[in-house]
């Protein structure tokens, strides 16, 4: 079974909880998530089988979208409301305040990663570190906030918003910083990610959806092919003799010259089945093929 399973985390189970159910049930030990989401979180967690995990790397780098809540007043040591109160402080600000301060974190930006993640310090994960009360400095990450909308504003100091970000960013912290931002503190109180680059949330499975499917031999029919993952790039259908030289490191002149320097493309076989990730180099007017990662 090679192919990309858009699977719903369910709150109170780790992404590697869910890639270690699956693996049992598929019994396959090539498999593997694109992206971790926290225990309490829920949402698409695209999961690599087979030939698919030689995608893991491209997937990686997709952009996430998000829908969360925060709660504006309160500080834990978490950022999220798993963790111990550390701050409460009166809110004061109204529903324009906070929609102008959240929108002013659109752009590149850098945020510095908290100490309830799964990043490594002085040789142990910072949540390791942070269960014995040790706090260490974290180098800023380059992130970028592309949209981020308010959608509702409650009465007990509830946010409702939506974000789309670039890998690497961290909702907790976002939610509180947004709250330092705004002189009250905030911790995020509910996440779920609704797309993580081509895997959208409305036609995510469930791990019941997944199992029930494959008990009927019909999981293949909602599992999403490779290539889909590069959908948005060129392509080029080789002949016979092309596809051998090139899976045996051969460099192929092409006749369409249109590609860009430097571009990668699908290739395919004569089949139409996805063979490898290709990479255009032109050379004195020539578009040259040479294989970047073969499927």
């Amino acid at each position: 079974m090679d192919g990309i399973i858009n699977v719903l985390k369910p709150p109170g189970m780790t992404s590697f909880d869910v890639v270690g159910f699956l693996r049992r049930i598929l019994k396959t030990a090539k498999i593997g998530h694109t992206g971790t989401l926290d225990p309490a979180a829920a949402g698409v967690l695209p999961v690599c089988v087979g030939k698919a995990t030689k995608a893991i790397e491209y997937m990686m780098d997709k952009n996430k979208v998000y829908r969360a809540e925060m709660v504006l007043g309160i500080d834990t040591d978490t950022q999220d409301g798993l963790g111990e109160v550390l701050n409460k402080r009166p809110v004061n600000v109204s529903k324009d305040q906070i929609i102008s301060v959240v929108e002013a974190f659109v752009g590149k930006q850098q945020q510095i990663p908290p100490m309830y993640s799964a990043i490594k310090g002085n040789g142990q994960k910072l949540y390791e570190l942070a269960r014995k009360g040790i706090t260490v400095e974290r180098k800023p990450r380059d992130i970028e906030i592309y949209s981020i909308k308010v959608i509702e504003v409650f009465n007990d100091n509830r946010v409702l918003f939506e974000v789309s970000c670039s890998k690497g960013t961290y909702i907790r912290t976002l939610c509180s910083d947004i709250g330092q931002s705004l002189g009250t503190g905030a911790y995020m109180s509910f996440l779920v990610r609704v797309e993580a680059g081509n895997y959208n949330i409305s036609n995510s499975l469930t791990l019941e959806e997944i199992v029930q499917y494959l008990e009927k031999d019909e999981l293949k029919e909602h599992i999403s092919s490779i290539d889909e993952v590069f959908c948005e790039l060129n392509y080029e259908i080789l002949d016979d003799y092309q596809e051998k030289k090139l899976l045996n490191g051969c460099v192929l002149e092409l006749e369409n010259k249109n590609y860009i320097d430097g571009e990668t493309i699908r290739v395919y076989n004569k089949k139409k089945l996805f063979i490898s990730l290709g990479k255009i180099t032109s050379k004195n007017g020539k578009a040259l093929l040479k294989s970047k990662k073969c499927f």
